[in-house]
């Protein structure tokens, strides 16, 4: 996905992955929110407070694609950010370039951050709070952990 995208919209999917943001929140980012190691703000669906350090990669991309003030992700029609659905679209355009077949949507973005948090930590407390989810089983659901992938595990364990 990453090579089928460029600028701005690259940035968006590179925050997108490496922050767990919902699309509503991500969008509402301007230069001056990222110019510091944490992106702090008011979650938009949630009320919630939260403090994200922002790391390597996520910082690089900043660095290389973010515009010097306004809003981050600037649409072309004016002082704006895109909407949610530009985002969409982009992100459906970037995936059907890169030969992606499944659909890809902005929660997409989040639900990733998610999966690989999961998959690098196996800590699922941590994810629950990463993305503010109120139990293990809507987590385990969000990142698709199913009954099925537990039966795979299973049937592979062979100890």
């Amino acid at each position: 996905m990453k090579k089928a995208m460029h600028g701005r919209d690259l940035l968006l999917f590179t925050l997108g992955i490496n922050t767990a943001l919902r699309i509503s929140d991500l969008l509402t980012l301007t230069a001056t929110d990222v110019a510091g190691d944490y992106i702090t703000l008011h979650e938009g669906k949630t009320g919630k407070s939260k403090r994200i350090k922002i790391n390597a990669v996520a910082r690089k991309a900043i660095n290389e694609l973010a515009p010097a003030d306004g809003p981050l992700f600037p649409s072309r029609k004016g002082g704006k950010a895109i909407s949610r659905v530009q985002a969409y679209r982009l992100l459906n355009a970037a995936a059907n370039r890169a030969g992606v077949n499944i659909e890809i949507g902005c929660h997409s973005l989040r639900k990733t951050a998610g999966f690989h948090t999961y998959k690098k930590t196996g800590d699922i407390a941590q994810v629950m709070r990463m993305l503010n989810h109120a139990t293990e089983r809507d987590t385990l659901k969000y990142i698709g952990i199913t009954q099925g992938t537990i039966d795979e595990t299973y049937e592979t364990l062979c100890l």
